[in-house]
């Protein structure tokens, strides 16, 4: 149950509550009330008779009665002792309030009919219950109209902390100013959250592209020494080194510019399968590259093949770093597959495939997963993902039945383009005067 109608319920259960209780005392009070002044009139009246029998030693015309056979039983058995005393009863004859006491050896008593008090209370009760449903029916809309708007100021909230978590840090809720409002405080305090982590954000998105800006100069200069460096052993290991440090600023300096929006595309219909090609010999490494439309001939499909809405540039950095991953952290062969519908394509290895941290998370920066997909600083895959999301693709990540990770590259639909027939006329040329 939500906490809409879990309110809900709870104002319907609470106003049922008061109209019941205040219901129970007023029919008691009236009751009370009712039976007091009947008792007291019974007790006035068998007064006045006991002093009329004691003059006269007769009740006619006093409102008494001797041995009255409806007398109730225990008042019978009162005066037996006697005592006198008032007892309510309902008889054949109806509710009435009998009063009693002995005289001469006989019981006189006195009953007052309270068939119409009674009838008043029932009436009571009634008016009582339908003030109660009404009551409801005006309260329960007002508490279902309280309910759903607190119900859906707490889903903007949750919403807006999903799209934060989710990497949209501009996303706010703006809450108005209620003082003394706990789900505006909530909200208050998820934006200053918000706040505060994007700053953090930027602060090191800021200190990374400083860091790998700084570290271009020098860079180059050890790149340059590197290659006067005399041929032998030691300068092939100092050229390696240095070129993976190169390779690390500008991926570093890649993902600063991703981070930063600062990369746009240029899209345009190009031939899927030289793309492909172009990725994986960029690469160095082996992949075998298969369409949906071409038989497996064991051999690397460079026909045009389809073409696809996309910028090829981004395009090939994406295939290129999901081929050199799969070398790195899995086991050969390296499978590079088109779908049938031209658009989707898959990266696979053989190895251990991707661990559950990444395909919960998806990749994160210098993070490698599991020690068994080998070692590395986790920028190819971040990269991918920030490349494709700027071409408008979707690249999902998974695992083979049968073992090996696959990464899945969905490219977006090429745009419609207008009909002649759709394009505005040109107006008709006027007169040119010389």
């Amino acid at each position: 149950m939500t906490l809409r109608w879990r309110i809900v319920a709870l104002v319907a259960a609470a106003t049922c509550a008061a109209a019941a209780a205040v219901g129970v005392l007023v029919h008691h009070a009236s009751r009370d009330r009712e039976l007091s002044q009947a008792r007291d009139g019974a007790r006035t009246t068998l007064e006045r008779a006991a002093l009329g029998y004691a003059r006269t030693g007769g009740v006619q015309g006093s409102g008494a009665v001797l041995d009255a056979p409806g007398l109730p039983g225990g008042l019978r058995r009162l005066v037996a002792k006697g005592h006198q005393g008032t007892e309510f009863a309902t008889g054949p004859d109806g509710p009435a309030m009998w009063a009693a006491r002995p005289a001469d050896g006989q019981v006189l008593s006195v009953r007052v009919d309270m068939s119409t008090a009674m009838r008043n209370i029932s009436a009571l009760d009634t008016n009582i219950i339908l003030a109660g449903l009404m009551t409801t029916a005006v309260v329960l809309p007002l508490g279902v109209l309280t309910a759903e708007r607190m119900s859906r100021r707490l889903r903007l909230a949750a919403a807006t902390a999903r799209r934060i978590a989710a990497g949209d840090l501009d996303a706010r809720i703006s809450p108005a100013a209620r003082p003394h409002d706990e789900i505006a405080e909530i909200s208050g305090a998820v934006d200053s959250m918000a706040a505060a982590l994007q700053e953090r954000l930027l602060d090191e998105q800021r200190f990374t592209a400083d860091v790998a800006h700084e570290l271009r100069t020098p860079l180059m200069g050890l790149v340059t020494a590197a290659e006067l460096l005399p041929p032998g052993e030691a300068a092939g290991y100092v050229r390696d080194r240095v070129r993976v440090l190169s390779t690390l600023v500008e991926e570093l300096l890649e993902i600063s510019r991703l981070d930063a929006g600062a990369e746009e595309a240029d899209l345009s219909p190009c031939p899927l399968g030289p793309v492909l090609d172009e990725a994986i010999a960029g690469t160095g490494l082996s992949a075998r590259l298969r369409t949906g439309t071409a038989e497996d001939t064991g051999q690397p499909d460079s026909a045009d093949g389809p073409k696809v809405w996309t910028d090829p540039r981004r395009l090939t950095r994406i295939v290129a770093n999901l081929v050199v991953n799969a070398h790195r952290h899995g086991r050969e062969p390296v499978e590079v597959t088109v779908a049938a519908d031209g658009r989707t394509v898959t990266v696979r290895d053989h190895g251990t495939g991707y661990p559950d941290d990444l395909l919960e998370k998806g990749p994160q920066r210098f993070r490698t997963g599991v020690r068994e997909r080998g070692r590395g600083h986790g920028l190819g895959l971040t990269i991918a993902v920030g490349q494709a999301q700027v071409i408008g693709a979707t690249l999902e990540f998974g695992n083979a039945p049968d073992g090996g990770a696959v990464a899945t590259l969905r490219l977006p639909e090429e745009p419609e383009r207008p009909e002649l027939s759709d394009l505005p006329e040109l107006p008709e040329p006027g007169p040119i005067h010389g």
